[in-house]
């Protein structure tokens, strides 16, 4: 039976609180792709050798609530060391995103502790996003236009999504540096690095959250057929 898993970043401590908002995205994931079951696997549990014995045939990688300085840098080992070797299709959602910048552009194995890499300061007079949330860094928060690059307005991701595609934000940091071996797929003003795609695999990372569509306006849906586009990617490669 076909599986697919959705790999919760929350740490310990907030899955009682996340444990809604997974909950609706499992839903939306399980619609998107057609009716195949979603499992929800924390990823300090993500082993490659349970991966191994789940064998999903798509992955999707949550957002994260708290900074990389939260974060024990092993803690992203197992389920890092899983990313790279595998050919199972993955899209990876803020958090994540960065996350595949930091393993991707360095080796995480040598690196002593993570820290967010916020997009820029606030200017003078610029209204403060969020007060409770690194007040003084501007904040990508809402929906925004997605500039797509000549290789992302081309690529299957994207397919029947229009040119100019709203999805939405809610981050304050960004990947700095293409990593190796990824193509840059779309962008914003503030942020370039937007969505990524590994040259050789399926691997995406969007810094943006598709599973936060709305539906009506439908101008506002966008992340819905992108899903759909993801998960029809990942079942092709399945039976291909």
């Amino acid at each position: 039976m076909a599986v697919n898993l959705y790999i919760g970043f929350a740490q310990p401590d907030e899955w009682v609180g996340w444990a809604g908002t997974y909950a609706k995205h499992v839903h939306r994931f399980e619609e998107a792709s057609g009716g195949t079951p979603c499992l929800v696997l924390p990823f300090n549990h993500a082993t490659p050798e349970l991966l191994a014995q789940i064998r999903p045939q798509a992955v999707v990688m949550s957002g994260f609530a708290r900074s990389f300085e939260q974060y024990k840098v092993a803690s992203f080992f197992p389920v890092i060391d899983w990313v790279k070797s595998t050919q199972t299709p993955i899209l990876a959602l803020c958090g994540s995103h960065q996350l595949l910048g930091f393993a991707y552009n360095s080796d995480l194995r040598n690196v002593q502790r993570l820290a967010d890499e916020p997009m820029r300061h606030l200017k003078a007079r610029e209204p403060i996003t969020n007060p409770d949330y690194h007040p003084d860094f501007y904040m990508e928060r809402g929906f925004y236009t997605i500039d797509l690059t000549d290789e992302g307005r081309t690529d299957p991701l994207f397919e029947g999504i229009s040119v100019a595609p709203l999805f939405c934000e809610s981050h304050y940091c960004e990947i700095k540096t293409l990593p190796p071996d990824f193509a840059l797929l779309g962008s914003t003003p503030e942020c370039k690095i937007q969505v990524i795609r590994h040259r050789h695999r399926i691997l995406y990372g969007t810094q943006f959250h598709p599973e936060d569509y709305i539906t009506a306006p439908s101008h506002l849906s966008a992340g819905k057929r992108l899903l759909e586009n993801f998960f029809k990617i990942a079942r092709s490669a399945h039976t291909s």
